[in-house]
């Protein structure tokens, strides 16, 4: 069975290795001297590295990774949606997500979700490529996963995150319970804690529908209701 665990590292950025069977696959490792200190002590020999997308905060630890480890580096732009990275005689699946950016992608792991900047753990990224609808169906693809997984996204951003859910519905009791929750240790959601307090991902409750309506904003189809959703500020 696959673990995953989590280094912080600059101001909010959140790395990762994937490991099991003795293989291990780093995600996002800017957290270089903490990641190696890790493998050595759990005897992991690194099988790939990759990134969630090709932003420099990503990708600041692979030459020194590569160099360290003699890994192969798996470019994001490379690998095709359902790809496979095998690791340990488990299965890691590559999950195409553009939107924030155009190269954006998230790994399945057991029932963890590498998110990247494309779902946070509260909201979701910048939508910097201007494609709302390759972001928009991007988040339907990451919602239709079971409720039990588990979201490791690129940024600790929840105190951000919860103030502006809250700005948005203040009487939404779940976003203060999250945040009780919130460890800024090891920081991760479920995707049903998401689809309590996300705005992003609640488009079609009546809750978020009534705030759009009140800002005269289009919500007649499931697709306007992410582009009104996605104005709001």
């Amino acid at each position: 069975m696959l673990a995953v665990d989590q280094f912080r590292y600059g101001a909010d950025n959140l790395g990762y290795v994937i490991h099991g069977g003795g293989e291990a696959l780093i995600v996002d490792g800017g957290a270089v001297d903490e990641i190696l200190a890790f493998l050595q002590r759990n005897g992991l020999n690194v099988r790939a590295i990759v990134n969630t997308h090709g932003h420099s905060d990503h990708t600041t630890g692979n030459n020194a990774l590569r160099m360290r480890t003699g890994a192969q580096l798996l470019e994001p732009g490379e690998l095709d949606d359902g790809a496979v990275i095998y690791l340990g005689g488990e299965t890691v699946r590559v999950l195409r997500t553009p939107g924030h950016s155009r190269d954006s992608l998230c790994l399945y792991a057991g029932n963890a979700l590498l998110t990247g900047d494309t779902l946070f753990n509260g909201t979701i990224g910048n939508c910097f490529t201007g494609d709302l609808r390759a972001f928009y169906e991007s988040i339907r693809k990451l919602m239709a996963f079971p409720p039990d997984t588990i979201v490791y996204a690129g940024h600790d951003y929840v105190n951000d995150s919860i103030a502006f859910a809250r700005r948005l519905e203040p009487d939404n009791g779940e976003l203060e319970r999250f945040l009780d929750r919130y460890d800024p240790g090891l920081v991760c959601s479920t995707l049903a804690e998401e689809a309590l307090i996300n705005p992003y991902l609640r488009f079609n409750e009546p809750s978020i529908i009534a705030l759009m309506k009140s800002r005269g904003l289009p919500t007649g189809t499931e697709w306007e209701r992410w582009q009104s959703l996605m104005s709001v500020e």
